[in-house]
């Protein structure tokens, strides 16, 4: 068993160009099985989702190749309909491959998707969405049957601001014949990645960004091309590190703006905050300690993103006074708080409602990271604690984080990746 391994106490100082986005390039991977031809997605990271990624579409028929940061993927050749049961529990995004599935053959097969257990995820957005474009689904104990004889353009009017059934339904509008309008859309930044490469593929595509998207749907794609933008979440992850033991950082390859939600709270919790074009800088006097902010409530893009919640919440437990955080997202992403208790955090829970008063110090300690990004935040509390902590639970932490140990360090944590004895 792997285990990351930090010393700290020790303030960060460097600079680190930030890897591809997670939540940009696995619907990004989906899209490539839309075109018949060659698709190149370039800055793509190395993370267990992609992998799991890669796998589907090596099943469904697809050749992929990567050189360096960039994954070619050959959708030429007739592909197969079905993601099965091991490729589908693999990550809860494998959910996004029902509409392109469906989208390029009329018919998709898929067992329920898995992932991080952040409480009750209903696909149903998804597959209403999907019904509104003319398919047939059947849901049975094992997964989901789809077919469509014509797909056809129609008003998709989302209940939630849903990012994955906002890209699902991007993803098989581009077959429907018409004009298909998403309202209430996702309004994330990668939605508008997902967009232009749906562009470069041929697509009629607009509005990414903005609440009502509209596809023109029916042209035939060809392979197309993209950039993956930095990860905005695993940013916000290592200025909450800074944050959290003191010192001066810099991440290049990231949209300052995309971050704008975060960095203000950091500054109102006394960090110097400097933002420029594809960079921002934090600085924190380490003899300073930080402040309790009023209050931190998840919301939608462009409000505070539930996957900065508990770095953040991690760097605020050395902070003076008390800070509430407001979880409206997920109802089972507080699973981070017992194991920074056992830090010596104070932290009060009653549902989706989270009160931590500061306390002067954190203590390192064995801990296990139960999902994503609460492994995350255990290494961010882990950089401002005395002494030395051990997380473990890294493949959790593996599916959003190429490399945490080697980031770390670069900024100068005392960090390393192990194995447990």
């Amino acid at each position: 068993m792997e285990v990351l391994r930090i010393r700290g106490g020790r303030p960060l100082s460097g600079r680190l160009r930030v890897q591809g986005a997670k939540n940009s390039v696995l619907p990004l991977l989906a899209a490539a099985i839309l075109g018949k031809g060659v698709s190149v997605i370039r800055n793509c990271p190395r993370l267990t989702d992609v992998d799991a990624s890669v796998a589907i579409l090596e099943h469904l028929g697809c050749g992929v190749r990567r050189d360096g940061d960039a994954v070619s993927i050959d959708a030429t050749a007739p592909l197969a309909l079905d993601v099965p049961e091991p490729l589908a529990r693999a990550m809860r995004s494998s959910v996004i491959f029902l509409g392109p599935i469906l989208a390029r053959l009329g018919r998709a097969e898929l067992c329920y998707p898995g992932g991080c257990e952040l409480g009750p995820r209903p696909i149903d957005l998804h597959l209403s969405a999907l019904r509104t474009l003319g398919a047939e689904i059947w849901e049975g104990p094992a997964g989901l049957r789809c077919a469509a004889g014509a797909l056809r353009g129609g008003e998709i009017a989302l209940a939630i601001p849903s990012v994955g059934a906002t890209e699902n339904a991007m993803l098989c509008a581009v077959a429907a014949q018409g004009t298909t309008t998403i309202l209430n859309a996702a309004r994330e930044p990668e939605i508008a990645q997902l967009q232009d490469f749906l562009r470069s593929m041929g697509a009629q595509v607009q509005g990414a960004g903005s609440s009502v998207i509209t596809v023109e749907g029916g042209a035939a794609l060809h392979g197309g091309e993209v950039t993956v933008m930095g990860d905005r979440i695993v940013a916000a992850t290592y200025l909450c590190g800074c944050a959290a033991a003191g010192g001066e950082v810099e991440l290049e390859g990231v949209e300052s703006r995309h971050l704008s939600t975060v960095t203000a709270l950091l500054a109102e919790a006394g960090c110097a905050v400097e933002s420029g074009e594809g960079r921002v800088r934090l600085r924190r006097d380490p003899e300073t300690p930080l402040r309790a902010v009023h209050a931190v409530r998840t919301a939608p893009y462009p409000g505070f993103p539930t996957d900065a919640q508990a770095p953040l919440m991690a760097a605020l437990c050395t902070a003076q006074g008390t800070t509430l955080f407001v979880e409206n997202m997920f109802s089972s992403r507080y699973r981070h708080i017992d194991q920074l208790r056992r830090m010596g955090a104070r932290i009060r829970r009653e549902g989706r409602v989270a009160v931590v008063t500061g306390v002067e110090r954190l203590h390192g300690g064995e801990l296990e990271a139960h999902d994503l990004r609460g492994g995350a935040a255990l290494a961010v509390a882990a950089l401002g604690a005395e002494g030395e902590s051990g997380i473990t639970g890294l493949h959790h932490v593996f599916r959003g984080y190429a490399d945490i140990a080697r980031d770390l360090t670069t900024l100068g944590a005392d960090a390393e990746i192990s194995e447990k004895k």
